[in-house]
């Protein structure tokens, strides 16, 4: 029984509207080689935004530092980020909202086996023993609706 998609934040509508205004629409051609160009192209995008982190970087080693200049420059980076991810997510129809609660509830079962977080030497948050993966209910999530 296909599972109804729940209905759109105002970020996904937004979204939507944006994608529309600027000809970003779903993947007509699904071939593997339009796909596999399409993530070619969208690595490169990505790729340019993280980039600017060298910005960010340059402003922390300029002799004075203005914190809400970099705080400004961080939100509007990661923002970026953000909506350009969840452009892609609407070319392929994915459903942005619905996605990311199963991976922040993946993300929640992190935690050790003492209950306390487990990150590594940069501050990642690794994986506890009660961890689970979130591609499997992705999969089904796509699959009851029939994307």
């Amino acid at each position: 029984m296909k599972q109804p998609v729940a209905p759109m934040t105002k970020f996904e509508l937004d979204i939507a509207i944006f994608n529309e205004m600027y000809g970003l629409t779903q993947l007509q051609d699904q071939s593997k080689t339009v796909i596999r160009e399409r993530f070619v192209n969208y690595k490169k995008i990505l790729l340019d935004e993280v980039n600017e982190y060298d910005d960010l970087i340059a402003m922390l080693d300029a002799s004075r530092v203005d914190r809400a200049e970099v705080l400004t420059a961080l939100a509007d980076l990661m923002g970026d980020i953000m909506v350009y991810c969840a452009s892609e997510m609407r070319r392929f129809n994915l459903p942005t909202q619905q996605v990311l609660d199963i991976i922040m509830q993946s993300n929640l079962s992190k935690l050790g086996a003492d209950g306390l977080p487990i990150k590594n030497e940069f501050g990642k948050v690794m994986k506890g023993p009660g961890y689970w993966k979130p591609e499997p209910k992705i999969k089904e999530l796509i699959q009851q609706l029939e994307i």
